[in-house]
């Protein structure tokens, strides 16, 4: 798992990054973090308790912010994604795996 520990904490930190500053979730709403150890990878679990899905922006050259889950797609191959999580609000699911093409291409 070392070969994916860079990778896994720059998506673990994109999804908590959005889930701190983007839900609009009560003042009393916890994130949670949950991971799942995969034969070939790990799947990162952000839990929050706003129900708004998080959206890949454009990018711009001028923008401060709004490149967080265009990396996340980028360090994964595209395989994220959006569910509903058990209560109120949705989990941000991301899998980094050893063999992803995408990452191999620009390694």
């Amino acid at each position: 798992m070392d070969d994916l520990a860079d990778r896994a904490e720059l998506v673990l930190s994109e999804l908590l990054a959005n889930a701190l500053q983007h839900a609009d979730a009560p003042p009393d709403g916890e994130v949670e973090t949950r991971y799942e150890r995969l034969p070939k990878g790990i799947r990162i679990e952000v839990h929050d308790a706003d129900d708004a899905k998080p959206r890949v922006q454009p990018l711009s050259t001028e923008a401060e912010s709004g490149r967080g889950l265009a990396l996340v797609h980028a360090l994964t191959g595209g395989e994220w994604g959006v569910g509903p999580r058990e209560g109120v609000g949705k989990r941000v699911w991301a899998v980094v795996t050893l063999d992803d093409p995408a990452w191999k291409a620009t390694a």
